[in-house]
């Protein structure tokens, strides 16, 4: 989301400020989908949350399969004013001539932070609410820059009314900015990326999130109209391999004729919108609310700045709620976080210790401190499988956990039954790591089923991508083979 403002230095509202006298008073509000943390009154707390349980409703309907992932919350920040917004937004968008945000999506460690401006205002004034949410949705999809902040752009302007939603709404301001400026060459658009002044630059990052938006609307409503799926294949050409300009080309044809149409629906183009009725049932009133600690706010606020880069204004936040509350296992696990990314990896283990004998809820933590302690040369310590088997617990989907106590069963020698499906259920979370694949061929020798082994290391082969992973799956087979062959065991021959 963009708004056309200029950034203010916030270093100065770090210091010193975590536990002083005129702090505002911050609120935690619990909605079957959300916590949202908030600086505002418990009136705008619970509308907001109401606010992003009716998008979750209606993104429910429009894709039923678009579900939250098991273990990891979604924490919106609500915000009340551009300050207290700019304390917690990335470094890249401080400074001036940089886009003034009003809202930021970020998925790190294993929370999902939603940041949102409560006084952005405009003509449709939760936008924000719903290009946020909207980016959650799509999270996944590998999106090339402009067709993601497109697709949020065109679901921001959404009303929700008791029985009808309407959807994709135009938005006044930016057909009144476009209207008046050169549209981006489309080849230039197509290939913003996230390090591009484009997406950082008040003047450049204007025109990409207004053009975005407006070659997004023409798009979608024409498959709309047309009952076609131009947008959908030209995403499976992205998702593919192809570059997002060499999808382009193959998918939309002449980007000359593209320019001039969307010059044309700038100008004087037909806006429609969708309209959809749905029943969304919501008592504001029945949201659990807790008034929050200075430091539990703290911690929140510090956590999200260890995962969008701020390291050092973290730290300093983080010390202060250690300080004010030794047992806050948010700020343990915050703090392990940022231990692991500046390589001591002994710190971290020792925060991520600090966070579960505090009976932590979060299954990363757990995760890391059974990792840890395998790092550590500790590989026999009984602490790693039941640290591991409470991640799980708390995210059964979670890959690399399964992964890990299938690991830790082969090297105690026990368990192989449970060890091969844990190891089954890594490769189906996450198919494409070539790491879990050789991990079960390892399984299937450990069991001497090599005819096992073979064929997953055969299944394994397009996953290797670098000569490396190429000669590491061929050095695999030879081995399976070799041992084969001193068993007497026939296995096919060599492709």
């Amino acid at each position: 989301m963009r708004y056309c403002l200029s950034a203010l230095c916030v270093a100065a509202l770090l210091a010193g400020r975590a536990y002083a006298d005129s702090a505002p008073e911050w609120r935690e509000v619990s909605t079957p989908h959300f916590t949202v943390v908030t600086d505002a009154g418990e009136k705008q707390a619970r509308h907001v949350a109401a606010q992003f349980e009716r998008m979750q409703a209606v993104f429910h309907k429009l894709i039923p399969s678009a579900e939250s992932d098991a273990g990891s919350p979604i924490v919106v920040l609500a915000l009340k004013n551009r300050r207290d917004f700019q304390a917690l937004e990335p470094a890249d968008y401080l400074g001036k001539g940089r886009l003034d945000l009003a809202g930021l999506f970020l998925e790190s460690n294993d929370r999902i932070y939603i940041l949102v401006r409560l006084d952005a205002g405009g003509e449709h004034p939760y936008s924000v609410v719903y290009h946020e949410y909207t980016h959650y949705i799509t999270r996944h999809a590998n999106l090339p820059l402009w067709l993601n902040e497109g697709i949020a752009e065109f679901y921001q302007n959404t009303d929700i009314d008791a029985h009808e939603v309407r959807l994709g709404q135009p938005s006044t301001d930016d057909l009144q900015y476009l209207r008046t400026q050169s549209l981006l060459p489309l080849p230039t658009l197509f290939m913003v990326d996230h390090g591009s002044p484009y997406y950082h630059d008040e003047q450049k990052g204007s025109i990409f999130y207004s053009e975005s938006w407006a070659l997004t609307d023409m798009l979608m409503i024409n498959d709309f109209r047309n009952k076609t799926h131009v947008l959908e294949n030209y995403s499976k050409a992205v998702t593919s391999g192809q570059t997002s300009l060499t999808a382009a080309v193959a998918t939309f044809g002449d980007l000359k004729r593209l320019e001039e149409a969307l010059d044309a629906h700038v100008s004087h183009g037909d806006y429609a919108f969708l309209r959809m009725p749905i029943n969304i049932p919501i008592d504001e009133a029945s949201y659990k609310m807790e008034t929050l600690s200075s430091a539990d706010a703290d911690a929140f606020r510090a956590d999200v700045l260890v995962s969008d880069g701020r390291a050092d204004d973290a730290k300093k936040l983080l010390e202060g709620v250690l300080s004010a509350d030794p047992n806050n296992a948010l700020a343990h696990e915050s703090e392990g976080m940022l231990d692991l990314r500046q390589g001591d990896t002994e710190g971290a283990r020792k925060e991520y210790g600090e966070a579960i004998a505090l009976h932590s809820n979060s299954y990363l933590a757990w995760y890391y401190a059974a990792v840890l302690t395998i790092g550590s040369g500790r590989r026999e310590d009984p602490a790693v499988e039941t640290d591991l088997q409470q991640c799980l617990k708390l995210n059964p989907e979670f890959a690399p956990a399964n992964d890990a106590l299938a690991g830790y069963y082969a090297a105690m020698h026990r368990n192989l039954d449970d060890a091969v499906r844990l190891s089954i259920l890594a490769i189906s979370e996450d198919p494409e790591n070539l790491r879990y694949r050789l991990n079960n061929a390892s399984l299937h020798m450990e069991r001497n089923e090599m005819v096992s082994a073979l064929a997953v290391l055969e299944a394994a082969r397009p996953f290797a991508r670098s000569p490396a992973e190429v000669e590491e799956v061929n050095a695999q087979i030879e081995e399976v083979r070799r041992q084969s062959q001193g068993a007497g065991v026939a296995i096919s021959p060599e492709k």
